[in-house]
């Protein structure tokens, strides 16, 4: 869920379907580790069904490879639900090489909503091995549809064992933060706890690869390989974890008031160089004759249009104001904090609780406001 490793970030993909309006993308990296899931189980059907020929065992390595991958897909659906039922937005959802994320959009302001979230997909991933378990309890133990069900009952227990370790950025690890935040009322501390969690979970994924290798056992390349990338993962997500909590904080005594730069409203058709003399490092809200806001100077634009032609309307250096630029004056500093880390745009308009305009905030100057720790 949230965070994971920077490749993941930026790795694009193909969108399945939108779930109540929240997209699900396939990343193209999911590809790679479904043909490796069916170059390695491929060998072991035989074990299971010893008359299968290749195009069985293939073909039964690749429904297992699409059903590891519907079972991480109902796991993070789980965990997208009830975020969406408590009020907190998804950016979207996506399948990639190592599992999947739900990409929550807001940060969980209690620690039961961390938690809620968090079991959500274990959960999923509990109820359908357990419904998969009951199933195989009545067939006879042979066939492909036997061993079709029994791969889906793997693929669930696997998801769900892996995702309870207590470290971030798995599911059990966010179950340790909320556990920590709700006893000492610090998120911080919380996040904390739970990275060293993933620090542990890594180290111990190692020390049973490294086994392997002193054991000489069968699967000791393969059991390196796989539990290598899955450390790194693991270090990658925690280290991004505590990058993003970082990010979010806000320091003791400063207050937006300290940062807001006064707020001057023009008409939009006023010359584009005169809008750039009164400004004076003021916010300027440009105003359309009906009342409209035409958008936020963008001085950067109004330059270069001034050079141009000076006489030009201000409105064509405008920057829109759009519903995630602008800020509530009452908002709490992390959440202020979070939204200007997170949003494109680098001057945010704020309002104050009639919406009426109370100036405007950029980005550089709450970045400067921030101790070297916490900047991005």
């Amino acid at each position: 869920m949230t965070n994971g490793p920077d490749w993941a970030e930026r790795d694009p993909g193909l969108v399945l379907f939108r779930f109540r309006g929240v997209p699900v993308l396939l990343s193209p990296s999911w590809w790679v580790g479904s043909v490796a899931i069916i170059v390695l189980y491929a060998p072991l059907v035989e074990r299971f069904l010893p008359n299968a020929d290749a195009v069985v065992s293939i073909s039964l390595a690749a429904a297992f490879a699409v059903l590891l991958g519907a079972s991480v897909l109902a796991h993070e659906l789980g965990h997208c639900v009830v975020a969406l039922h408590l009020g907190i937005p998804v950016r979207r959802l996506r399948l990639f090489l190592l599992g999947g994320l739900a990409e929550i959009s807001r940060t969980p302001r209690k620690p039961s909503q961390e938690g809620l979230i968090a079991a959500a997909g274990p959960a999923v991933s509990a109820v359908l091995a357990g419904l998969c378990g009951l199933v195989l309890l009545f067939m006879p133990a042979e066939g492909p549809v036997w061993l079709l069900v029994l791969e889906c009952a793997v693929a669930n227990v696997a998801v769900a064992v892996f995702n309870i370790l207590p470290g971030l950025p798995l599911d059990g690890g966010r179950l340790l933060r909320a556990g920590v935040w709700a006893v000492s009322g610090d998120r911080g501390i919380g996040t904390r706890a739970a990275v060293v969690g993933g620090w542990l979970v890594a180290g111990l994924l190692m020390l049973w690869a490294l086994w392997g290798l002193a054991n000489e056992s069968p699967d000791r390349w393969l059991r390196l390989g796989v539990c290598a990338l899955t450390a790194w993962f693991v270090v990658s997500g925690a280290r991004g974890e505590l990058a993003a909590d970082q990010r979010r904080t806000w320091p003791d005594g400063l207050a937006l008031a300290d940062l807001v730069r006064p707020i001057l409203q023009l008409p939009a058709e006023s010359p584009v160089a005169d809008a750039l003399s009164a400004a004076a490092g003021r916010g300027v809200v440009l105003v359309r004759a009906d009342g409209v806001a035409a958008g936020l100077l963008d001085p950067v634009a109004a330059e270069r249009l001034a050079e141009r032609s000076p006489m030009a309307p201000a409105e064509q250096a405008a920057e829109p104001i759009r519903p995630e630029s602008v800020l509530l004056d009452s908002d709490p500093g992390e959440d202020i904090a979070e939204r200007v880390q997170e949003t494109a745009a680098w001057q945010f308009l704020v309002v104050d609780a009639e919406g009426r305009p109370a100036g405007v905030l950029h980005r550089d100057d709450l970045r400067a406001s921030l101790t070297p720790r916490h900047r991005y």
